[in-house]
């Protein structure tokens, strides 16, 4: 069967998309807006809750893929010019081969794939690691966001070149919030805010120990709140995987639990950012409250978890020991250290931040590459009646 040729390349993005977690979110805002930017385009998104997908993003299609058939999949993969893969942390242990569904369809039918920015691990199942580097071994482009990443898929064996980057939502905007949003959030702008954020143990995050960073965390919010005269805001970046339920447990355990709230409202991902340019000082686990701070230039401790949130603190020149091996009175140094040079450590994130954001727009300038190596740009310049092409 022939194919028509549209005006505008069909480019579908698959990934953990659809509201389940505002970095994730953030990716995908800045994958479109650069896309958008850029040419004209058709942009369809696989998402796990496409209604969610629809009403955050512009796009022309949100495909319900966690309740799509193979078959179904297969017909959408099928109308692609070219496959978004990422970005964001999909490539572990019990999962990958669920994220990768649409990759294996895309070389089935000639479809081009870019592996978008990506981070790896854990990948401990000899299957799984096989799978995963016999995928992205097809893959026209592989590019990943941190270090640990690079290496832990060039150990698998996969086969092309792995380009480092940066995440995406290095490049993510503020946007506005809405009306009286602080206050209804009860913050009181006359204290310190200091933002926190938990997580919760999952195949992503396997070896946490929810008892030990509970109690880390409700002793480093104590000594905030004591020494700094401040008040402590746990940020969800998962609203629908146990942030907000982990946050609460934390705040049962602080002795100064009347100067901790859990932020309530539904917000973008930029509008989070907003938020955290409200802050003094965060203390974070997951790997985007850390970028948010990073792009509203706050200072921060981090608690990494994984290899991804070690490469951000590598390439931020910021080095925090692993979870497992900080004790409260460590941590409790580390953050007064911090707070301390607070000053410098803002000047210093605002020095490699740059470095950092251009490498976030290294992936995008790949994918303009790809697209004119595949002659996709052509449709764009036939419908540009202006004469002038991003090209």
């Amino acid at each position: 069967m022939t194919r028509r040729t549209p005006i505008r390349p069909r480019i579908g993005i698959t990934g953990s998309y659809g509201g389940l977690n505002l970095g994730d979110e953030a990716i995908l805002k800045s994958i479109i807006t650069q896309l958008r930017a850029t040419m004209p385009v058709d942009i369809r998104v696989f998402s796990r809750n496409a209604e969610d997908t629809r009403r955050r993003h512009d796009v022309e299609q949100a495909l319900p893929v966690r309740d799509m058939s193979r078959a179904e999949a297969r017909d959408a993969v099928a109308e692609l010019d070219l496959l978004i893969f990422g970005g964001g942390g999909i490539l572990y242990d019990g999962e990958a081969e669920l994220y990768l569904r649409e990759v294996s369809l895309a070389h089935e039918l000639n479809v081009p794939v870019i592996i978008y920015a990506v981070s790896a691990g854990p990948l401990r199942s000899r299957t799984v690691r096989e799978r995963v580097a016999e995928a992205l071994s097809k893959a026209a482009i592989v590019t990943v966001r941190d270090r640990p990443g690079r290496r832990l898929l060039e150990d698998i064996g996969v086969r092309r070149e792995v380009l480092l980057t940066a995440d995406p939502a290095l490049l993510l905007e503020p946007e506005p919030l809405n009306g009286d949003a602080l206050l209804r959030e009860g913050l009181d702008l006359s204290r310190r805010l200091v933002g926190f954020s938990v997580r919760e143990p999952g195949p992503a995050a396997p070896e946490i120990d929810v008892a030990h960073y509970h109690a880390l965390l409700a002793n480093a919010a104590d000594f905030i709140v004591d020494r700094w005269q401040a008040n402590i805001v746990f940020v969800p970046m998962e609203r629908g995987q146990m942030d907000v339920q982990h946050s609460h447990a934390v705040i049962s355990r602080m002795q100064n639990a009347n100067h901790a709230t859990v932020l309530k409202g539904d917000y973008s991902a930029g509008q989070v950012l907003s938020l955290i340019g409200h802050f003094q000082f965060c203390v974070g686990m997951r790997l985007h409250i850390l970028i948010f701070s990073a792009l509203q230039h706050v200072p921060f401790i981090a608690l990494p978890y994984s290899p991804k949130v070690t490469g951000l603190l590598q390439d931020l020149g910021i080095d925090v020991p692993p979870l497992d091996n900080v004790n409260t009175g460590r941590l409790l140094a580390l953050i007064d250290q911090s707070w301390d040079s607070r000053a410098t450590l803002k000047e210093h994130i605002a020095q490699r931040l740059p470095q950092l954001q251009d490498r976030a727009r290294e992936t995008h300038a790949l994918l303009v590459q790809l697209i004119r190596d595949l002659g996709l740009h052509r449709r764009t310049d036939t419908a540009n009646t202006q004469g002038s092409c991003p090209f």
